[in-house]
């Protein structure tokens, strides 16, 4: 995966560089057998126009989203986290990690 971080909003260009990023690192650091890159740009605002229009149909798989600089409060984190838990072990209810904790 090649993160990039952006203090801007999302332009077309970031995308583009993005994309260079994955084809280099598909050509010279994908090992035999192994997925190729994912690239993920991260931020500070997204724009939905951008964001559906430059990062649809490319061959790499590139991803968008936004940042944010403060975290939520620690109750409703922990929440969210049981949350998806909960819902990762109602999917996958066989697998190692699965059940409740003790």
């Amino acid at each position: 995966m090649i993160v990039d971080l952006k203090l801007t909003e999302l332009n077309h260009a970031d995308v583009g560089q993005m994309h260079m990023y994955c084809n280099y690192a598909k050509e010279h650091w994908t090992l035999p057998g192994e997925n190729p890159p994912v690239g993920l740009i991260l931020c500070a605002r997204t724009n939905a126009a951008i964001a559906r229009y430059a990062l649809d149909g490319l061959a790499n798989k590139v991803l968008a989203a936004e940042y944010h600089t403060v975290l939520p409060d620690e109750r409703l984190l922990a929440e969210e986290l049981a949350k998806t838990r909960r819902e990762w072990e109602a999917q996958h209810p066989m697998l190692p990690g699965s059940g409740s904790l003790s």
